[in-house]
């Protein structure tokens, strides 16, 4: 069975993807699917449909190779993202196939909610070019 573990809080997560409930929110098994599952927060601004970057995650422990292969769709739309690093994923495309630690970056877990409230960008505006 897999594991995930989240960080930063370093919350590590053992799930059968056969028995995984599947959210509808992203593919099934996906890391938005399997953070859903287990009650934590992956912000998914357009409900896991590959069509925003608010589910970016970034892998680490060079675990890359334990998800599914990055598809054009989702190459492209992590262009977009904030931050991104060569170890980028989309939370909601990035189905799970082994042992996996990423990290929600900082300027995502600050980001508002889908049930609303206040935002709070930090760090999620990139700084201006030079």
């Amino acid at each position: 069975m897999p594991k995930v573990t989240v960080l930063p809080e370093g919350r590590t997560i053992e799930f059968d993807p056969e028995k995984l409930p599947y959210q509808d929110h992203g593919k099934p098994a996906s890391i938005l699917d399997v953070c859903l599952n287990f009650g934590i927060q992956l912000e998914h601004a357009c409900g896991g449909n590959c069509a925003c970057t608010t589910c970016h995650v970034i892998l680490k422990d060079k675990t890359d190779n334990n998800l599914v292969e990055i598809e054009d769709d989702e190459a492209d739309r992590l262009d977009e993202a904030a931050g991104l690093t060569v170890h980028s994923r989309l939370g909601c495309q990035a189905v799970v196939k082994g042992d996996i630690v990423f990290e929600i970056p900082d300027w995502n877990r600050n980001y508002v909610s889908e049930g609303g409230g206040s935002i709070n960008l930090g760090g999620a505006i990139p700084p201006p070019k030079k």
